[in-house]
C-alpha cells in the first residue's frame, strides 16, 4: 500500500504542536538574556556587554553544529534525534540557571545552541513526514508559528520571568518547559525513519541540487536587512522620540507577524511563490513608509505593522520552497538554512551598527530598500519549476 494513502488528508494538528513548541523553545532560549542583562550581569559579576555574549554562543553553537550533525545522522530515526536535542534544553537551561561561573555559563549556552541547531534542522523534514502531501505547506506553517510566537512575547516574557521568579527562574522555567515537551513527545508524536544510505546525499550534493543555493541567498539578504533594523529598533525609535514604546511597537510587530503567519498557512499549498512576492511588496512598502514616517507619525506604525506581517511567514515559504526541492534530503537543506540563518542574524547586527555609527538609523529603512530591489532581482531570474531530480518523494513516516 502507497505511504501516502494511510496519512489522514485533514492536518494532525496535536502532533505538530509539540515541534511548535520545539521551535518556541529554541528560539526563548536563545532570546532571553536580552531581557535580563543587568540582573544576570550582576549575578556573575560582569558587565552587560558580555552577557550579551551569551546570545553570540548560542547562534554559534547552533552554526556549527546544524550540517556536519544532521548529515551524520540522517539514517536515524528523526525521533530520537528530536528527543536528543530537546534532552539539551532541559539539561543545559537547568546549568544556566545553576551557574555562578561564567566560563559554564558561556559553555551551556554553546550546547544548547547545537540543540537548537539539530532541532531546527529536524523540524520542517519531520512535519513533512506526518502529514498527507497535499497538506504539508500548511503542516509547515503551523510548526512554522512557534517562532513568530517566540519573537512576540519571548522578550517581555523573560524579563516578567525575571521579575517574578529571579532570572535563574526564567531559565529553570524553559528547562521544565522543555520537560514537559518530552513527555508529550513521547506519547503523541510518531517517529519518522531516516534516510537508507542509498538516498542520502552529501551536503554539498544537496547545496547543488537546483534552486537551493537561491533560495538560501534571499534568505540570507532578507533576514540580514530584518536583523539590521529589529536589532536596533531603540536608537531607530529614538529618531521618533518613542524609546519608552519599544515594548509597544515589538508587540504590533509580534502580532502582525503572527497575522502574517496564518495568511501564509492557509495559502502556501496553492500560492507559494505568489505569497513570497507578495511579502517582498509589503517588505518594501513597510521600509517606504518608515522613511516618510517622519513626516506623518502615524506610517510608523503602519510600517511595522507590513513589516510584521511580511517577515511572519516568509521563513515558512522559503523552507517550503526548500523543502519541496530537497526531497528526501530536506533534513540536510534545512540545515543549511538554519546555518545560514544565523550568519544572516549575526552580519545583520554587525552591519546595522556600522549604519548607525557612520549614517545613523534613518539609514536602516534605505537599507531594507535596497536588500529588497535585490531579493526581487533574484525572484525575477528564479526558474518556475523544480529540477527532476528534486521531486517530492514519498513520506519516510513508518
Amino acid at each position: 500500500m502507497n505511504q501516502d494513502s494511510v496519512l489522514s488528508k485533514q492536518l494532525p494538528f496535536l502532533k505538530l504542536v509539540p515541534l511548535a513548541l520545539a521551535g518556541f523553545v529554541a528560539i526563548m532560549t536563545e532570546t532571553m538574556p536580552a531581557g535580563l542583562l543587568p540582573e544576570i550581569g550582576a549575578s556573575l559579576g560582569i558587565k552587560e556587554s558580555l552577557v550579551g555574549q551569551l546570545i553570540t554562543l548560542y547562534a554559534l553553537g547552533s552554526v556549527m553544529a546544524a550540517i556536519p550533525i544532521i548529515s551524520a545522522t540522517l539514517h536515524w530515526p528523526r525521533k530520537r534525534l528530536l528527543l536528543m536535542a530537546t534532552v539539551g534544553f532541559f539539561v543545559f537551561n537547568a546549568i544556566t540557571a545553576l551557574s555562578t561561573s561564567y566560563i559554564l555559563t558561556l559553555c551551556a549556552r554553546f550546547i544548547a545552541g547545537m540543540a537548537a541547531g539539530i532541532t531546527w534542522g529536524l523540524l520542517i523534514g519531520y512535519s513533512r513526514g506526518i502529514v498527507h502531501p497535499g497538506m504539508v505547506g500548511r503542516a509547515i506553517a503551523v510548526v512554522g508559528a512557534g517562532q513568530p510566537v517566540a519573537l512576540a512575547i519571548g522578550l517581555p516574557l523573560a524579563v516578567w520571568l525575571g521579575k517574578v521568579f529571579s532570572w535563574e527562574g526564567a531559565f529553570w522555567t524553559m528547562s521544565a518547559l522543555s520537560l514537559l515537551l518530552m513527555i508529550w513527545m513521547i506519547i503523541a508524536l510518531p517517529d519518522v525513519k531516516g534516510l537508507v544510505p542509498q538516498k542520502k546525499l552529501s551536503a554539498y550534493r544537496v547545496f547543488m541540487l537546483g534552486g537551493i543555493r537561491r533560495i538560501l541567498l534571499i534568505m540570507f539578504m532578507w533576514i540580514l536587512a530584518h536583523n539590521i533594523l529589529y536589532t536596533y529598533i531603540s536608537p531607530y525609535l529614538s529618531d521618533f522620540g518613542l524609546t519608552d514604546r519599544v515594548d509597544l511597537i515589538l508587540l504590533i510587530f509580534g502580532v502582525s507577524s503572527l497575522i502574517g503567519i496564518g495568511i501564509v498557512g492557509i495559502l502556501i499549498d496553492r500560492w507559494l511563490i505568489l505569497l513570497v512576492k507578495v511579502s517582498l511588496l509589503a517588505f518594501a512598502m513597510g521600509a517606504f513608509s518608515l522613511v516618510i514616517a517622519n513626516q506623518f507619525q502615524p506610517l510608523l506604525y503602519f510600517g511595522i505593522a507590513l513589516w510584521g506581517i511580511s517577515f511572519g511567514g516568509v521563513s515558512t515559504l522559503l523552507q517550503k520552497d526548500m523543502a519541496d526541492r530537497a526531497g528526501d534530503n530536506s533534513d540536510v537543506a534545512q540545515s543549511m538554512f538554519v546555518t545560514v540563518f544565523n550568519l544572516a542574524i549575526a552580519i545583520g547586527g554587525i552591519t546595522g551598527g556600522v549604519l548607525l555609527e557612520k549614517l545613523g538609523a534613518s539609514s536602516f529603512p534605505w537599507a531594507i530598500i535596497l536588500f529588497s530591489a535585490l531579493i526581487f532581482f533574484c525572484l525575477s531570474n528564479r526558474k518556475r519549476t523544480a529540477p527532476k531530480n528534486t521531486q517530492v518523494p514519498v513520506n519516510r513516516n513508518i
